[in-house]
């Protein structure tokens, strides 16, 4: 299976090859600001499923070593990040042409999230999950969301 996506104004386009790790929805303050919402909704990607079809992505939000976020720099949508400790893609699930069906799997950071701006996420963390808890939600992603 082969998703494609693209930025808001279509200059920067993407496929990913297979079908997501997994879908989250992350509600830190960050991720508030650079959406202008309660929180950003992201599905993961091995690493080297995802291409960049069209366009050259720009750096912008997380500049650092912990993760970068590639936005367009015609329209400045904001389509993945790339985390350094991870060996996955977080596109912006919006900007797939066909988002996944159903609510995120996990959400995070909902101690700085809005009390009223809950996804109904299987799985609901005050923080990020240590990075050990994410094999054993992959796995259960993959169980309860393969065809």
């Amino acid at each position: 299976m082969i998703a494609t996506g693209q930025c808001r104004c279509g200059q920067l386009t993407f496929s990913v090859e297979g079908a997501p790790l997994l879908t989250g929805a992350c509600h830190c303050r960050g991720c508030q600001r650079m959406t202008g919402s309660a929180f950003s909704l992201t599905s993961a990607f091995p690493a080297d499923a995802f291409t960049v079809t069209t366009g050259d992505p720009v750096v912008g939000g997380a500049h650092g070593d912990e993760a970068r976020h590639y936005h367009c720099d015609h329209c400045k949508s904001w389509v993945f990040t790339r985390p350094a400790a991870m060996p996955f893609v977080n596109v912006r699930t919006p900007m797939l042409d066909e988002p996944p069906p159903g609510p995120p799997f996990v959400e995070s950071q909902t101690a700085e999230g809005f009390d009223w701006a809950r996804t109904g996420a299987k799985h609901s963390f005050a923080r990020f999950p240590d990075e050990r808890a994410y094999q054993s939600l992959i796995a259960e992603f993959t169980r309860t969301h393969s065809d």
